[in-house]
C-alpha cells in the first residue's frame, strides 16, 4: 500500500538534481549499499534509523525530502516516507523506482561514504 509520501518520477528527480534545487535526497538502504552506489548528492539514513537521524540531518521539516531504496519492489522508501510524514515533514516524496530504475535510465551514480553533515 502507498505510504504518505507523494510519488516522484525519475524525470522530475533528475530535474531536481540537475538544477541543484534545495532538497534532501535520502537513500534508506543500509550503509554498505549506500557506499557501493547511490544517487548523486544523496545522504544515507537507513530505514531503521530514520526516527533518530532525520531530525539531525534534515532539521527543516518544510524542506522537500525525496526518499528512495533499491528497486520498485523495495518497500523501505515507502515506510520511510510514511514515517517522515508522521514526524511532521511536510513535503516528502518517494522515488519508488529506486537505484535500479535510475540506472536503467542511464543516469549517473556515485560511490563512497556519506558526506558528514555540518551544523
Amino acid at each position: 500500500m502507498p505510504g504518505a509520501g507523494t510519488i516522484i518520477s525519475r524525470s522530475d528527480l533528475e530535474t531536481l538534481i540537475r538544477d541543484q534545487q534545495d532538497f534532501s535526497l535520502v537513500e534508506v538502504l543500509p550503509e554498505g549499499s549506500f557506499e557501493e552506489q547511490h544517487l548523486p548528492g544523496a545522504i544515507n539514513i537507513p530505514g531503521d534509523t530514520v526516527r533518530a537521524r532525520a531530525p539531525e540531518l534534515i532539521p527543516d521539516r518544510d524542506k522537500t525530502v525525496v526518499v528512495y531504496c533499491a528497486s520498485p519492489s523495495c518497500t523501505a522508501s515507502d515506510r520511510a516516507a510514511k514515517l517522515l510524514t508522521d514526524m511532521g515533514y511536510t513535503d516528502v516524496r518517494d522515488y519508488r523506482g529506486g537505484k535500479e530504475h535510475w540506472r536503467e535510465g542511464g543516469l549517473p551514480t556515485e560511490s563512497g561514504e556519506a558526506a558528514v553533515a555540518t551544523a
